[in-house]
This record gives structure tokens, sequence and C-alpha cells, in this order.
């Protein structure tokens, strides 16, 4: 009985430990996971055990409890029953965590969507894949590069691949529990898909990527001279800490703020626009804002990202989540199944052009990929680039969306290729270059 009370005094005073360090934590542990199993529930409609068994996995958020409401489509997390976070769904918005500011009644309104059904293979369109087969591609080759993506599943923790090759699927493969219709969040692999609505709105000749960024509370210090280019390359000179580990710009930001478009633009510069590089997720929100300041009604920006793009392209499992505010939260939370964000890497392969229709400017894709000063040839405006090998045993043209935890688009143009790649690991446990090389190798 003695032994009994030791051991269990021994684990209060753990759990009190490790309460007492992470206190200060607390707000975004369970807002993560609490923001997490909501949208994995009502928006990718997955089960709230499989959610905290795998997706909550993860150090400190693992501490969380989290329950679902099906009724009121929501879900509260505490740690150690402290610090009580709720996420509530709203209808095509997504999922949103809710503070004292947050105001039901308040946002009302939703995006329209436009999906009319089309008997089109995908990924032009939604009737089945059309089965070709290429003579001069290697598939025991590309059958070896797809069980290297799955061979170590405690540790690589892929989800999903899918090879397109030529606008055919080549292969796919999904783990139980997912499939070609199942939803993943793609987190940073949304900023692509938000400088893309930029690149739509330059064709219509609506802006252009040298003006000056259209913030009133910069006109009158240096950061006047910040332009939207600077923004898109994250090289505007502002400060910005982007570290997940602890409190930080972007953990408040995600998990605390109302309004996420307003932590960028209420940084002070620390440089000089192109002096250095800091990537931001900060800045992509600060770009949703002044996306939204380019129409006249909230319901035309609400509208524009699926009637200009989305949807556009047949991206209907495709949610962009918005914040209390109601703007896009561009930095992190889109949700789309495997095949929809391979339709996104196909448009890229065509330039722009979809079914026709030319929905960027071909330069577009000439000007993400152009290496940003400072990033090392690892970045370009929204999208990571390959130009100085950082996987040197794949093609220099690869460029990529990614994403949080190895979420991944990739693209080759020389090899017409697009690769999705979801999971819960990123490098080096799950393998970039040994899979994209072993998938080139099979090409012609």
């Amino acid at each position: 009985m003695k032994l009994l009370k030791r051991v269990l005094l021994l684990l209060v005073l753990v759990i009190g430990v490790v309460v007492y360090l992470n206190y200060p934590k607390l707000n975004i542990i369970s807002g993560y996971a609490a923001k997490n199993v909501a949208s994995g529930v009502f928006v990718a409609h997955r089960s709230a055990a499989s959610m905290n068994l795998n997706d909550n996995n993860v150090p400190l958020i693992e501490l969380a409890s989290t329950e679902v409401d099906e009724k009121a489509g929501s879900a509260s997390s505490t740690v150690y029953g402290l610090m009580k976070r709720t996420a509530v769904y709203r209808d095509g918005l997504g999922t949103v965590l809710i503070n004292d500011e947050y105001d039901p009644e308040k946002l009302t309104i939703r995006p329209n969507r436009n999906q009319p059904v089309d008997t089109l293979p995908y990924p032009y369109g939604h009737a089945a894949p059309v089965d070709t087969v290429f003579s001069d591609v290697d598939m025991d080759q590309i059958n070896k590069a797809m069980a290297l993506a799955f061979a170590h599943p405690e540790t690589q923790k892929t989800r999903t691949l899918l090879i397109l090759y030529k606008g055919h699927i080549l292969a796919e493969k999904y783990i139980d529990g997912f499939d070609a219709d199942t939803s993943i969040l793609g987190w940073s692999m949304t900023k692509s898909v938000l400088a893309t609505l930029f690149g739509i709105l330059e064709h219509q000749g609506k802006l252009e990527m040298d003006w000056p960024a259209p913030i009133a509370e910069w006109k009158d210090d240096e950061r006047k001279n910040i332009t939207l280019d600077h923004l898109l390359r994250m090289q505007s000179g502002l400060a910005w800490d982007e570290d997940y580990s602890g409190i930080s710009d972007v953990t408040r930001m995600l998990f605390l703020d109302s309004d996420m478009t307003q932590a960028q633009r209420d940084k002070k510069a620390i440089a000089k626009p192109t002096e250095i590089w800091n990537y931001s997720s900060g800045t992509t929100n600060l770009l949703s804002g002044i996306l939204r300041q380019q129409f006249r009604s909230h319901q035309e920006y609400l509208d524009f990202p699926y009637s200009a793009l989305i949807d556009k392209i047949g991206m209907y499992s495709m949610v962009m989540e918005a914040d209390i505010a109601g703007n896009y939260v561009g930095s992190s939370y889109a949700w789309a199944s495997t095949r929809d964000w391979g339709r996104f890497g196909q448009l890229y392969l065509n330039k722009g052009e979809w079914n026709g229709e030319q929905l960027f400017d071909p330069q577009w894709v000439d000007y993400i990929t152009e290496p940003t000063e400072h990033s090392d040839g690892t970045y370009g405006a929204h999208f990571w680039l390959n130009a100085e090998g950082k996987y040197p045993d794949v093609p220099k043209d690869l460029f990529s969306c990614n994403g949080y935890q190895g979420q991944h688009v990739f693209m080759i143009p020389s090899k017409d290729l697009v690769v999705v790649r979801t999971g819960l690991a990123e490098e080096p446990e799950f393998d970039v270059n040994g899979v994209l090389s072993n998938i080139v190798k099979a090409l012609p």
C-alpha cells in the first residue's frame, strides 16, 4: 500500500512538473488539438479516434484530451483538465478556434461553389481515370518507388502517394482509412494555392507584382517600399518568428488571433526589402488580407478562390478554412483529396491552362520558380525549388508545394511529372530524394 502511494505521489509530481513547465503553452497545445480534431471530423469526415490516435500523436499535443460534440459541430480540448479550447465548424468555411471575440451571428455568409457534373476522365474531369499504358515507362521501377515510400510505416508515416505522368495516373496507393476521396490537410501547401490567386489577378490585369503592398499603416515609414513581390518571396525584411516549438509569432497567430492577417502587418522592419529571406506564415496571411482588399464585398472575396481556381479545375474536395474575422488562412488551412492536390500540380505543368482556358499567364510559372535571393536556391515565390540540387538525384527544374509533416506536391516539367505525397513525417524519415529519383528512373 505504501509503495502504491509513493508511485501515485511520484506520478502526480511528474504531471505537476510537466504542467508547470508547459503551462504558458497550454493555450497553444489545447488549441492545436481542438482545431485539428474538429477539422478532421467535420471537414475530412474522419473519426475523432483516428485523429487523436494519429494526427495529434506529436510531442506536447499528445498531452491534450479532446471530445467531439457531433450535434454542436465542435471539438473541445484540455490538458489535464486545464485551458479548455473549443473549435467550431462553419459550413463552407471549415473550423475555427473560438474566443471571447467569436460571434456566430456576425459571419453568416459562405462561399458559393459551382461544381458541375462532367464526363471527362481525371484529372481534367470527374470520370474514372483512363487506364493508359506507356510502353516507355518501366512499371517495375515505378512499383519499386511506390514500395520504397511505404517501406517503413512506423517512421516514414506515408499515407498516400500519387504519380501523374503526362496527365495520367501511373500509380497511386493509400493506407487503411484513406482513399482517393479522403481530404488531407495541406498545411503550408496552402501558401502555394494562395499565391496562385495573385497570379490569376495579374493575368486578369487587376494587379502587378511590383506594386507597393496596399497597407495604410506602412505609407509613412520604411515599410512603404515593400511590394507584393517582396511578400510573395518572403523577403520583405519584416520581423517574424516561425517557431512551432513554443509560443512564437506563428503559434500565437494560428491558435490565438481572431484576425490572422494582422500579425505580420504590425511587425517592424529589421532589414530593407531583399536584404534577407525570412520564411513567414504571417506574410501569407497578410497577403490573404491584401487579396480581400481587391474586392468590393466580403462575399466576392470568399467566392474568388473557388470560382477562379479551385472549382474551375475540379478540386471539389478542397475547403479553405477562414479565421474568426472571415479571412482565409492562406498560410496553413486548405484541405483536399490527394487526387485534387494532383490537379493543382497538373495545372502548373500546363502553365495555367485548363480545359482550353488560361487561368494564369504561362510566365507566372517562370516567376514563381525564379530563385529568391538569400534562399540558397530553395525558394521562389511561395513555391519550393530544387534549383541548387537539394535533391541531388532529381532534375533541378523540380518545384513543389511543401507542408508540415511531409505534405508535398512535386512538379517536374522536364519529366511531365506530378507526384503527391501526404503523411505524418518529413525528411529525413521520409527520403524525398530516394523516392523521387526512383520514379524519375522509370521515365524516358
